[in-house]
C-alpha cells in the first residue's frame, strides 16, 4: 500500500494538505474521506484518517480531529481523544510531539502553522466566518502562549475554493467590509449583478500577515475546479445536492 498524496508547504516540520486520492472509501466519497460526520462507513473514514497518519510518520490513534463550527476558538491539545469526540472549535495548537493536528474541508480553507525551533504547530478551519471572526489570530495566540514566536512562524494556507468558482451575495462581502472597508480589495465583480468572486485563500493570507506571521505560503489550488483530486461542498451544491466526504490536512510535531 502507498501512502496517499498529499502538498507540502515548507513548514519545516512534517505535515500535509491531503486530497482525496488513497483511500477505501467509495461512491461519493471516494476516496480518502476523512470526515466523520457523514454517512460513509466509519471503518472507512477510521482506515483513511490511519492512512493520512502513517503518511506523515505519526500514529493512527495520536491523529485528533475536532468538532468544526465555523466559529474562531482555538484549543491546545494535551494528549489524543477518541475519534469523533473533538471538542466544538476550529483551530487545534499542541507543543506535544508525535500529537498530529488534522482538519478536515471541501471548500474552506486549512491553514497549517509551525514554529519549528519552539516546538510548536497548529492547524485551522478558516470558512469565510471563522476567518472574519479570528480563527487565525486566535491560532496564533495560542501558539504564543506555548512559546511561538510569531516572526519565526510559518503558516499556509492549503487548497480552498479559489476567487473564480466563489460567488458570493452582498450578505458575505457586507460582512467581511464591516470590519475592514479595505478588504474590499479580496472581491472581484461577478458575472451576475449584485455578487461578487471572493477571494478565500487570499483573504486568510493577508490575516496572517497583519498579526505578524513571518512567513506565509498559499499552495493554490481551487477545490471546486478539480473535482479529481478535491471534495468541494460548492460544487455539490451546483449539482444539486447529495453526500460528500472532506478532504483532511495534518501537521504534527
Amino acid at each position: 500500500m502507498t501512502n496517499p498524496p498529499c502538498i507540502t508547504a515548507g513548514l519545516g516540520v512534517r505535515h500535509g494538505f491531503f486530497t482525496r486520492a488513497g483511500g477505501v472509501s467509495e461512491g461519493p466519497y471516494a476516496s480518502l474521506n476523512c470526515s466523520l460526520s457523514g454517512q460513509d462507513s466509519r471503518a472507512h473514514v477510521l482506515e483513511n484518517r490511519a492512512r493520512a497518519a502513517r503518511a506523515l510518520g505519526a500514529e493512527p490513534a495520536a491523529l485528533v480531529g475536532l468538532t468544526q463550527v465555523h466559529g474562531a476558538e482555538a484549543v491546545v491539545v494535551e494528549a489524543p481523544w477518541r475519534p469523533g469526540e473533538g471538542p466544538r472549535a476550529d483551530a487545534a495548537v499542541t507543543a506535544r510531539p508525535g500529537v498530529a493536528l488534522g482538519i478536515v474541508t471541501a471548500d474552506c480553507a486549512p491553514v497549517l502553522f509551525a514554529d519549528a525551533a519552539a516546538g510548536v504547530v497548529g492547524g485551522a478551519h478558516a470558512g469565510w466566518r471563522g476567518a472574519v471572526g479570528g480563527v487565525l489570530e486566535a491560532t496564533l495566540a495560542a501558539m504564543v502562549r506555548l512559546g511561538a514566536d510569531p516572526a519565526r512562524m510559518v503558516a499556509a494556507v492549503g487548497p480552498c475554493i479559489g476567487q473564480p468558482s466563489y460567488e458570493v451575495g452582498p450578505d458575505l462581502r457586507d460582512a467581511v467590509l464591516a470590519r475592514a472597508p479595505g478588504d474590499a480589495r479580496f472581491f472581484a465583480d461577478g458575472a451576475r449583478a449584485g455578487h461578487w468572486q471572493f477571494d478565500l485563500a487570499g483573504y486568510c493570507a493577508a490575516r496572517l500577515r497583519a498579526a505578524g506571521i513571518g512567513t506565509v505560503a498559499v499552495t493554490g489550488q481551487d477545490t471546486l475546479a478539480e473535482p479529481d483530486h478535491f471534495f468541494s461542498h460548492r460544487r455539490r451544491t451546483l449539482a444539486g445536492g447529495g453526500p460528500i466526504g472532506h478532504q483532511i490536512s495534518v501537521i504534527v510535531l
